[in-house]
């Protein structure tokens, strides 16, 4: 029987630590008799893409991604429409796409996944000529990319700083969305379009998503009051942010969104600086992975509860303003009726 030719191309610098241990764990697991592996190294950004190019054109069966987004993206548009499969070993920080895939986080786990060599052929999408394969974004969600790729440090406590200490200040954008020749205006603080799930750290911003539909899911989240901030952040946590009534959803083959201005967009977290014109697409079974069969995600437990917690009380809020609001009619009636005895008299 064949070996399975295995190439592992590991980013020392993605995530938050260091990747040796994931080195040695490769070299002490994997199977001689059914694996042929090597393992190269990436050096600086892009490194990742040419090295897996090297590996389609050397015949590679699977090409391993050890390390981030950033990572994944590289190695990923590099295989499609190749024979070549991906694979992730994730260690960044959010693992989108290992996440919506159910590859699990701990290194042995993910190297057992890919010893399966389960492999399909699914869906990716494409902004502006960017290959992405979890989401694409313009707004609020390109600005975070931005500040999180400029920031020193990495991980989910970055990741929310930069959402809480400039979100604040960010400002919706008007919007057209264009599909099929059909023109809808927008003022929105972001529009995301999924080919996966989530952002990444169990963010679904399109929780409904499936790399096997041949359609984009898109999101778009119009302003809402600063109030309901907790509550959004609890539905995107617990895949229930298309309920919310400031987000309109919607799957398409392909769209155009026309904005009043250049600026940044985001491939799978990745930010770039694109014109006022996006042209988004979705690529139907353009890409081989090996994806992980035995699992399913699901919301946290504390999550699902918080959110139901956190709705309770916002409604209990609401009747209580109600209330308040009507017993100030009633404060208001009462005393125009007193004013109007007292000058009676």
């Amino acid at each position: 029987m064949r070996k399975t030719k295995v190439l592992f191309i590991v980013n020392p610098f993605s995530g938050t630590g260091g990747k040796q241990g994931i080195v040695d764990l490769i070299e002490g697991s994997l199977t001689p008799e059914l694996f042929d592996y090597s393992i190269r190294y990436t050096e600086q950004k892009g490194h990742a893409s040419r090295l897996a190019k090297e590996g389609v054109a050397s015949g590679e069966d699977i090409i391993v991604a050890v390390g981030g987004d950033g990572t994944v993206n590289e190695v990923a548009r590099s295989v499609t429409h190749t024979a070549s499969a991906l694979g992730i070993i994730p260690c960044g920080s959010g693992n989108g796409l290992a996440r919506h895939l159910c590859i699990p986080l701990e290194p042995r786990e993910a190297l057992a996944v890919i010893e399966t060599r389960h492999i399909e052929t699914l869906d990716y999408g494409i902004i502006n000529d960017h290959p992405f394969f979890c989401t694409c974004g313009v707004g609020f969600d390109a600005f975070v990319s931005e500040r999180f790729a400029n920031s020193d440090r990495r991980g989910l406590l970055s990741y929310v700083e930069n959402t809480l200490g400039e979100g604040i200040r960010y400002k919706p954008e008007k919007y057209v969305v264009e599909i099929g020749g059909q023109s809808q205006a927008y003022e929105a603080l972001l529009i995301a379009c999924g080919n996966a799930s989530q952002y990444g750290n169990n963010a679904y911003i399109a929780p409904n998503a499936s790399m096997k539909d041949g359609l984009l899911d898109v999101t778009i989240m119009e302003p809402f009051p600063l109030a309901e901030a907790p509550q959004i952040a609890l539905q995107l946590f617990s895949k229930r942010i298309t309920g919310n009534s400031h987000v309109k959803t919607f799957q398409a083959k392909s769209l155009r969104i026309h904005r009043e201005r250049e600026g940044v967009v985001h491939f799978d977290g990745d930010p770039v600086s694109c014109g006022r014109e996006l042209d988004i697409r979705v690529v139907e079974r353009g890409i081989r992975m090996v994806t992980n069969p035995r699992e399913r995600t699901f919301a946290p437990p504390f999550v699902r509860v918080f959110a139901d917690i956190f709705s309770d009380m916002r409604q209990e809020v609401l009747m209580l303003q109600e209330d308040i609001v009507e017993a100030n009619k009633r404060i208001r009636r009462i005393n125009k009726r007193l004013l109007s005895r007292l000058r009676q008299r």
